[in-house]
């Protein structure tokens, strides 16, 4: 009770303040050495941790809320399946172009970088090895993530975003219908099943045109091409690619449908909305790629 006293007599006597003025001037402020601190200033980072903290534990409630859904939803067969085929259709020919487009380059840069470090005296069927592996196992998964996430990601974000904002989603509930089913299963579904179908096609691709590039920088027969790619493969990388682009799939999807179902603050809500889904796609994509190379590749 002391210091608190004379630091609030300190600052009465410097502001012509007295009485009742300079000792609530006391109870407001903190000395800390010869400086003196208002309670403000010594709040602001226990203020910003406790709100980080219940952010972040409302975020987790609303999204496990989000999950219950729909998985309630999944009974509703009869109405998220015709709508779930119509959106597979749409993201499998919408992302056809830039996928193949995306593998391409892949496969090229792979096999031109691989030629350019080329100095040992290694056989040249190891090359082989080389561009399988590191388009199976790494580039093919995470580059189509990445991509999509930007492309359906963003769309998703947008259209749940507008729905929310413009009262749609508050109309379907109003007639006893259950958003989950007519808006985000179809969503989900279509995310855990077209991206390992996209990710098995730009795989090929970039297998094919890293391949034919090689050929281009080194004196390397499709013989040994093959030989290489076929004498250190393992069957358990096609599946390890594919379960890759499973999560990534789930993970693109959920989190743009539940970032875009809890836009608030019209146009410019729907904005942040799909700045959040794609940054936060993407982040989760890169943790999922580690974490599932350490568990699955161990």
């Amino acid at each position: 009770m002391e210091g608190p006293a004379r630091v609030g007599g300190t600052i009465g006597a410097a502001t012509g303040e007295t009485g009742c003025d300079a000792h609530w001037a006391g109870w407001t402020s903190v000395s800390w050495g010869s400086t003196i601190l208002p309670m403000n200033a010594v709040l602001v980072f226990p203020r910003f941790i406790g709100r980080a903290v219940l952010g972040g534990f409302t975020q987790l409630g609303r999204f496990s809320l989000l999950t219950f859904e729909i998985i309630r939803g999944l009974r509703e067969w009869r109405i998220w399946l015709p709508r779930t085929i119509t959106e597979m259709a749409s993201v499998g020919m919408g992302s056809l172009f830039i996928v193949i487009l995306i593998a391409s380059f892949t496969g090229a840069v792979t096999a031109f970088q691989a030629g350019y470090q080329w100095q040992t005296s290694l056989p040249l069927y190891v090359l082989g090895t080389l561009i399988v592996s590191n388009i199976v196992l790494e580039l093919g998964p995470v580059l189509v993530g990445l991509v999509l996430a930007g492309r359906i990601g963003a769309r998703y974000a947008a259209e749940l975003g507008t729905m929310r904002v413009t009262e749609q989603i508050d109309a379907l509930d109003s007639l006893g219908r259950s958003p989950a089913s007519h808006l985000i299963i179809p969503r989900v579904i279509t995310g855990f099943v077209m991206l390992p179908v996209l990710t098995i096609l730009a795989d090929l691709v970039a297998i094919l045109v890293g391949w034919y590039s090689v050929k281009q920088v080194l004196p390397i027969t499709d013989a040994d091409f093959i030989y290489g790619a076929q004498y250190y493969y393992r069957p358990f990388d096609g599946y390890y690619s594919i379960i890759k682009a499973f999560f990534f799939g789930g993970a693109i999807t959920l989190i743009s449908c539940y970032t875009g179902f809890n836009t608030k603050q019209g146009a410019e809500g729907v904005g942040r909305a799909v700045t959040a889904a794609v940054v936060a796609s993407m982040v989760i994509i890169l943790v999922l790629n580690a974490t599932l190379a350490r568990v699955l590749l161990n």
